[in-house]
């Protein structure tokens, strides 16, 4: 990749939610031309993007078809649910993938990422197993003990997470991880329950011809396995900071390419221990469309780029509170949009998802102030004045 390149580029974005609308509004205010590509229409990044494909990413002569209709530069994607062998035709071909094909391979499956971590590199990770039946999940799970975290393999945002207390929970989880397994994959990952003092996720900003870069650490908080807020910046030791770079700069490097990695850690007492790794922007640094001078989708775009990156400013403690929908539904609209606002430093994105169902994520509230708890306290009040009204 050459410091100095031609814009504008024309991107292929295969996933067009809420993260790949951010992206394409910083790809485009640089003068890109971008095609959105998801499977089903109107996704949000659609809505903004140049031009936009439905298809079926999971089918390689759909994905043939619209690399070829479009000839774009590069392709970057922003879920799991690809046929990532045919990224790798692509590349062959002279189409930068972002990482790269090989590391989107990794990075799709939670086996294939874990097992470079734990058993490659020899980094800390939590105990983990597999089963590809109810039958041999319940013998692993009494293998790893009790309590611990059953998952698909293949999902995104935590979707089929479930923390399995007993022994006659492991059927009821395993169902959940099935349903919400992305693809075509009926393989989940069982691991060790960390009891952790907090879960962060560390902005890694890998460049062509640069030093790998770092964001200030994002405390989170889940439910169901889903983000529900975030915060900047975590309150860990610079020690443990240090850590967690050395980690994830060893992770990414085994990865290649370029472009932002969101790469999660459980912090204990005692130990920085590797979770997961996504190789583009993360929901959980939705923060930093507040908190910083370059938010993630802006940083992912320069790496992607080989543009410069002089320099990441915190511009103060900063948290977001996502607005879930309670029900399904194909006719919305949002009320306490102007109530939300009317408190100072806090910002409303929407996503413009064209229907709900329960727990999906229609939106995130933002906030900044003097401190982190007032931060929290601030986005998720102001999320909790939006109400989505089906008509």
């Amino acid at each position: 990749m050459i410091n100095s390149i031609k814009l504008p580029q024309k991107l292929m974005l295969l996933g067009a939610g809420e993260l790949g609308k951010e992206f394409v509004i910083a790809a485009q205010r640089l003068g890109n031309y971008v095609i959105a590509v998801d499977r089903y229409p109107n996704a949000p990044a659609m809505q903004v993007a140049d031009c936009c494909e439905v298809i079926s990413m999971l089918s390689a002569d759909d994905l043939e078809a619209v690399v070829t209709q479009h000839k774009p530069d590069f392709i970057i994607p922003e879920i799991e649910a690809i046929r990532t062998e045919k990224l790798l035709e692509f590349e062959q071909r002279g189409i930068t993938v972002i990482p790269t094909a090989a590391a989107t391979n990794y990075t799709m499956n939670r086996d294939r990422i874990r097992e470079l971590a734990h058993q490659e590199l020899g980094i800390r990770t939590a105990k983990y197993g597999y089963a590809v039946s109810l039958e041999e999940l319940i013998a692993v799970a009494d293998q790893i003990g009790f309590p611990n975290v059953i998952k698909p393999v293949m999902s995104s945002s935590g979707k089929g997470q479930s923390v399995v207390q007993t022994r006659y929970e492991v059927e009821k989880a395993w169902n959940y991880a099935i349903a919400n397994s992305r693809g075509d994959s009926q393989k989940v990952i069982i691991e060790e329950f960390i009891n952790f003092e907090i879960e962060i996720t560390l902005l890694t900003i890998k460049q062509w011809n640069d030093p790998t870069i770092y964001c200030s650490p994002i405390g989170h908080r889940q439910e169901r396995g889903d983000y529900q807020e975030s915060w900047q910046p975590a309150a860990i030791s610079p020690d443990k900071i240090l850590q967690a770079q050395e980690i994830a700069k060893k992770v990414t490097d085994a990865l290649g390419g370029a472009g932002i990695f969101g790469v999660e850690f459980f912090i204990t007492k005692d130990e920085v221990i590797f979770s997961e790794l996504s190789p583009r922007p993360h929901d959980t640094g939705m923060v930093t469309l507040i908190s910083q001078n370059l938010n993630e989708f802006e940083l992912h775009l320069r790496a992607i780029l080989g543009l410069p990156i002089p320099h990441i400013e915190l511009l103060g403690a900063s948290a977001s509170a996502v607005i879930l929908a309670s029900e399904k539904s194909d006719s919305i609209t949002f009320t306490g949009v102007a109530e939300a606002l009317s408190e100072k430093d806090v910002d409303i994105k929407l996503f413009g998802k064209p229907t709900t169902h329960p727990y999906r994520r229609m939106g995130v509230a933002l906030a900044k102030a003097d401190n982190v708890q007032e931060a929290r306290e601030k986005a998720t009040k102001a999320a909790s004045k939006i109400q989505i009204i089906s008509y």
